[in-house]
């Protein structure tokens, strides 16, 4: 087999290639920068329990419509936000930690929203909520993702300085101005609404991966902000070639195959990276001498 049959032919001979292709590009210039700030922020986690927070009301919207993407995402958006709020919530009306009632209402969400399913469907319908299926991306999946890309990045342009500012040192941030509170509010959103985009591609379990993974990838390479950015989004973007290129190839599923790049792209990155990866800290190179 050659390289072109291998690694173009299945996107110039096939549509839905092309489709899950496009999607994968949209979903990296999404959802890679608030991975980014996700990890600068130390709310990996939290982008975790939200991504299974949205399950309830993306499976009502099932219950309710089928397999109807808007009425899906427009239930989602809804107990994400329903989500984070209670948890807000509580956390600030209790002597619970935030986290710990964040981690207690996304589980709750997780079952809640896999019972939904349960009930109304099959087990194909239930590994499609969970796992997604890029490869069935349709026109209107696809204007949903790109517009939602979209107002990410002109959101982030608007927020940039105090959200890179309150990643650094809060205080400061708190000291000078008072856009600390609606850039990190935008910023959930920005959260939930990527989450949401990725629920047709990757499903509630792994669309966190994309945003995530190249972020842990981007920090190996880059020191500053941008560089994180702009790394982070190649390498979300190259996971998703390469894990459609091997799921057509072989029989794994396309979503696993995308996560499984991006993984393996973070551990070459733990060992070979230049900015703290491991063989570098093993084998500095010389310093510069006077």
């Amino acid at each position: 087999m050659s390289l072109y049959a291998a690694l173009v032919a299945p996107f110039t001979d096939f549509e839905f290639m092309r489709r899950a292709l496009a999607a994968i590009i949209a979903l990296s210039l999404g959802g890679a920068p608030i991975g980014v700030f996700l990890m600068l922020r130390r709310m990996s986690l939290v982008g975790d329990a939200m991504a299974h927070a949205i399950l309830p009301g993306a499976a009502i919207g099932f219950l309710l419509y089928g397999l109807n993407l808007l009425a899906m995402i427009l239930g989602g958006l809804i107990a994400g936000f329903l989500v984070a709020l209670l948890a807000g919530v509580v956390a600030r009306s209790t002597g619970l930690k935030e986290d710990a009632s964040l981690a207690t209402f996304y589980l709750a969400s997780l079952a809640l929203g896999v019972t939904i399913v349960s009930v109304k469907g099959t087990n194909i319908d239930l590994l499609h909520v969970l796992f997604g299926n890029i490869l069935a991306m349709d026109d209107q999946a696809l204007l949903v993702v790109a517009f939602n890309a979209t107002i990410t990045m002109l959101v982030l342009a608007v927020i940039y300085r105090p959200l890179v500012i309150e990643s650094v040192d809060p205080l400061f941030l708190r000291t000078v101005s008072r856009a600390g509170t609606p850039a990190h509010l935008a910023f959930l959103a920005l959260v939930v609404i990527n989450l949401v985009s990725g629920f047709q591609a990757l499903g509630t379990l792994l669309s966190v991966g994309l945003m995530i993974l190249p972020a842990g990838t981007a920090r190996f390479w880059s020191r500053d902000v941008t560089g994180m950015i702009s790394v982070a989004v190649l390498a979300a973007m190259f996971s998703g070639y390469a894990g459609l290129v091997l799921s057509f190839q072989t029989r794994i599923p396309s979503g696993p195959a995308i996560i499984l790049v991006a993984a393996v792209l973070y551990v070459a990155s733990v060992l070979f990276g230049s900015v703290g990866g491991l063989v570098r800290q093993l084998f500095p190179g010389r310093h510069l001498e006077a």
